[in-house]
């Protein structure tokens, strides 16, 4: 899926994001996000894994995800740093709290010039039940501290991954065999 710049903030060298769910293994969520144009990227230092606050400060990728009709939601932060942050909210931006995950997420970085891609793996057991809608964005810092804001679709003034209107993906529930 191909992730949109918000328009209110300028990019440099990135010319495109991509993010894709690339398998829903029954015991792991495995997303991809791919950046173009990226040789100007800032990336966290390595941190280790571990759950840390405020990852979307500088590069992060991010997975938003509204089950049912339900109000609530639950946020994703994922960092080349290896250090990832959950979240539950009970409506738009209400009720914060963190997320139960029952084992750490797992998150790679790999360059090749001006082209980065970004794995992670969520544990399942700290996703909700499908059916889904959902969100992809990205956060991306380059050198300078100039960041744009990528997502599947955005809120017109100004970037905000916890807008509805972000949540543009739809995952159905799977068919029992």
């Amino acid at each position: 899926m191909r992730l949109l710049p918000h328009p209110a903030c300028p990019r440099s060298q990135i010319s495109g994001v991509e993010a894709a769910i690339i398998d829903s293994h029954p015991n792991w969520l495995t997303l991809r996000w791919r950046i173009e144009g990226a040789a100007g990227l800032a990336v966290p230092p390595f941190a280790g894994k571990g759950r840390a606050d405020g990852l979307w400060q500088t590069t992060c990728f991010e997975l938003f995800v509204q089950a049912g009709g339900e109000a609530g939601y639950c946020e994703f932060n994922l960092s080349p740093s290896e250090r990832w942050a959950a979240y539950d909210f009970t409506d738009y931006r209400e009720g914060m709290a963190d997320r139960e995950v029952p084992r750490d997420p797992t998150c790679t970085l790999r360059r090749g010039g001006s082209l980065v891609i970004f794995d992670a793996a969520i544990p399942r057991g700290a996703l909700p039940a499908l059916p889904w809608r959902f969100g992809l964005s990205a956060v991306i810092e380059e050198q300078g501290a100039m960041k744009s804001y990528w997502a599947l679709a955005h809120p017109p003034e100004k970037p905000d991954f916890h807008d509805p209107a972000c949540f543009a993906g739809v995952l159905p529930a799977r068919e029992a065999s």
